[in-house]
């Protein structure tokens, strides 16, 4: 065989190759202009590109400009899933979209590499933590058509070999995008030319087209919006209504939030029943711009009398469920037989045209509309507590700017409401005046409390504090002392070891238990709990509290006054005189309490008590180095329980998932691998862990209400020994966990892995 003729045989197989991808990239061009909607493109031809490249996986991006993302579908199983990426530097499809570059990656996980493209780039790991799937090489180009960017299209991790993709394989993804630019366009060019607004919904196989028109008439005989018919018959969810409505009228879709501040300024000359009517209100007014929900933005007579009423063309509009539009106007104008809305006593203010001064040098005078202003802190009062806030925080600025109005709801601050500024120094008097603070006194912090009577006839204490700000201005602080009903200790969501131990040494007939833990972390609430479970006609039960929280029968609770010194140590002395079984003291403050309390315990009585530590092993230390006697505390002590309080996961929206290795490794290294061996949870498929949803129930949130994290020391007699020789908290803290103490983090870890909470929240509250 000649040169010539060898030659000929090796460029043989070169030139079946190109010749056998031309005609799969023939293939799929075909494929994709005969594809009859985006769900095709993006879901059933991704593995014809696949097999072009050799590759394990392709992504193929929609750009969604309302949104500022790229978005694109894949099955899970027999469901239709979406999967959003913003458009950024903080991922390598969202950094594609932004610059327009094509990115060739060896290892998305060298960051040396990712820098040399763009000092900026990350790769985003969540997709590999949720999937466990492993991404290496990354090739990803922009999909353009007549420089409007569509899309982008992104390939990892080539098959087999090491390195980053070639020269021809970044032509071959070049001239995929660019058929991909021309479909893409033409598809959503034909579905503008639909008239709908849950054309959405066919296109991305949520409903097909014969339910869509029955639903229409079903819609029609029932009377009732097409949205409701679909979600309640047809299961689809309220987000994909939202999308089909956001892909139609090309705005934001708004869900209702009773969260939602009142826009005073926008709705004061607007009535009710007209909004009602019309399906259309104002909800803020950002950098110039007011932001209305209506329920069909394209309503052109609508939208000439919104910017006629509002006086202004500078209006963005934004499209929600007539329901939901409703129940916003009914929150921002909602009254009740007994008490006015919070527009109507802005209102009254305006018409009784109260002037009020706001220089700090001048005091207050309080005029005939102090009875408006009056109502206008019972709203703020009744509305905290109807929303389950624990402190209600009062925040005036200096300038022209609001007064805000923030609730504390399950430990998270959030905006209720701004006042208008010129009403501060008067809300802010008034405040004072109802806690017997002076008010002409603005330059000191000032304690007081306010007992509030409800329009119920219930009667709520409030604690209030007001501090001097920056700006000669004053902020109030008022901590709702709900007398709520006394938890049962079973219902505490203590372990069963804990929950067996703590039963066990409050049972005992003299000693000391204490409950440490930060301010709020639901100390009292577990010590009422306590002396419920322990409370019977043959006990004496004395408790000194600041302020007196829960009221129980059968106990003699006493509120201290420190300001006439009768302080926690002056209540205890007292009530050793008082012939008791049981005292519990609010919180050990200083030596001679907790001196008093020691020898109480000592002398054949049940002492319970509180403290400001972050762990039972640490109280030990603090009260030794504190001065008390260490063999006679060894001697009192029964047990201490530290804990903290978590937000837990809404039950109706929490998800469950498959964590990732690197996940599950950092869980195990928290817990301590040594005694998460003894949980003998295994990493595997059926492994799940469970994530924040968000739902109307819980205010899209994903969480709600709060569950405790406990950490029990029992004071054994190997803790008392140690406890006499003064050993450090690491010592004492192994000694305990040894005997079976979980810590708060793992106690917390436990809690989460059971989808009671999850690990994000643990860590919030925990430290290692």
């Amino acid at each position: 065989m000649n040169g010539h003729t060898k030659a000929q045989a090796s460029a043989s197989p070169v030139l079946e190759e190109k010749l056998r991808l031309r005609k799969a990239l023939l293939d799929i061009t075909n494929r994709i202009h005969a594809a009859q909607n985006i769900k095709q493109i993006l879901v059933d031809l991704k593995d014809g590109i696949l097999n072009l490249f050799n590759a394990h996986s392709l992504t193929i991006y929609v750009v969604d400009i309302l949104r500022h993302e790229i978005y694109s579908l894949f099955l899970a199983g027999t469901q239709l899933k979406e999967i959003r990426v913003p458009i950024s530097n903080q991922s390598i499809a969202g950094f594609v979209a932004n610059t327009g570059r094509v990115v060739n990656i060896s290892d998305a996980y060298n960051k040396e590499e990712l820098k040399i493209i763009d000092r900026e780039l990350s790769f985003d790991q969540s997709w590999d933590n949720k999937s466990g799937f492993r991404t290496k090489q990354i090739l990803a180009a922009p999909v353009w058509y007549n420089n409007q960017l569509m899309g982008v299209i992104q390939i990892l991790n080539k098959k087999g070999t090491e390195g980053s993709f070639t020269e021809e394989e970044i032509g071959l993804a070049l001239e995929i995008a660019e058929v991909l630019g021309v479909a893409l366009y033409n598809q959503q060019r034909f579905e503008r030319r639909r008239k709908t607004r849950f054309d959405y919904l066919i296109n991305h196989d949520l409903i097909k087209e014969e339910d869509l028109d029955r639903a229409w008439e079903e819609a029609r005989e029932q009377k009732e919006p097409l949205e409701a018919c679909l979600m309640r018959k047809y299961k689809i969810t309220k987000e994909d209504i939202g999308r089909a409505l956001e892909d139609f009228y090309h705005c934001r879709f708004i869900q209702y939030s009773d969260k939602a501040v009142i826009p005073g300024d926008l709705i004061k000359n607007l009535k009710k029943d007209f909004l009602r009517r019309e399906l259309w209100v104002p909800l803020e007014k950002v950098d110039g711009k007011i932001h209305v929900v209506v329920d069909d933005p394209n309503n052109i007579l609508k939208r000439d009398t919104i910017e006629n009423l509002l006086k202004t063309k500078q209006i963005i509009y934004n499209v929600a469920l007539a329901e939901d539009i409703i129940k916003f106007i009914n929150l921002f104008y909602l009254t009740t037989d007994t008490e006015y809305s919070f527009m109507d006593i802005l209102g009254r203010l305006d018409d009784d045209e109260m002037m009020v001064t706001d220089d700090e040098d001048t005091d207050e005078i309080v005029t005939e509309s102090d009875s408006v202003i009056m109502q206008l802190v019972n709203k703020i009062i009744n509305d905290a507590y109807n929303r389950g806030a624990s402190d209600i925080h009062i925040e005036p600025n200096i300038g022209k700017k609001n007064v805000e109005i923030r609730f504390r709801v399950d430990g998270d601050c959030s905006l209720y409401q701004s006042v208008p500024f010129s009403y501060r120094a008067a809300m802010i008097s008034r405040i004072k005046i109802m806690s017997n603070l002076d008010i002409t006194v603005k330059r000191l912090p000032q304690d007081g409390k306010i007992k509030f009577r409800r329009p119920t006839g219930e009667e709520v204490e409030l604690r209030v504090a007001s501090i001097p700000t920056q700006g000669g201005v004053e902020d109030v602080v008022m901590r709702i002392l709900a007398k709520g009903e006394i938890m049962p200790l079973e219902n505490m969501a203590l372990s069963n070891r804990n929950y067996s131990e703590l039963t066990n040494i409050i049972s005992k007939p003299y000693g000391m238990i204490l409950c440490v833990g930060p301010t709020g972390s639901g100390k009292t609430t577990t010590l009422h709990a306590v002396l419920r479970h322990i409370n019977r006609p043959d006990r004496k039960i004395w408790t000194a509290e600041d302020p007196v929280e829960i009221t129980q029968y059968g106990l003699r609770q006493v509120q201290v006054q420190p300001k006439i010194g009768f302080d926690f140590a002056a209540a205890m002395r007292s009530f050793l005189r008082a012939d008791p079984d049981i005292i519990m003291v609010g919180e050990m403050r200083d030596f001679e309490t907790a001196k008093i309390g020691v020898e109480a315990s000592l002398t054949g009585h049940l002492v319970f008590s509180t403290l400001h530590t972050n762990s039972a092993p640490e109280t030990i230390v603090r009260l030794l180095d504190m001065g008390i006697d260490p063999l006679n505390f060894a001697d009192a002590l029964l047990g201490i329980l530290a804990q903290r309080l978590v937000r837990t996961l809404c039950d109706k929206c929490k998800e469950p998932y498959h964590p990732s290795k690197d996940e599950f490794r950092e869980i195990v290294e928290s817990y301590g691998p040594e005694y998460f061996e003894k949980l003998n949870i295994r990493y595997n498929n059926d492994l799940k862990f469970y994530r924040p949803g968000g739902c109307d129930i819980c205010g899209r949130t994903g969480y709600r209400g709060r569950m405790g994290l406990h950490e029990l020391l029992i004071a054994t007699d190997e803790i008392k020994r140690l406890i006499q020789k003064h050993e450090t908290v690491e010592v004492l803290r192994n000694k305990a966990m040894e005997q079976g103490m979980t810590t708060l983090l793992q106690d917390g870890i436990i809690k989460s892995l059971k989808g009671f909470t999850d690990f994000v929240q643990v860590r919030r509250v925990c430290i290692k």
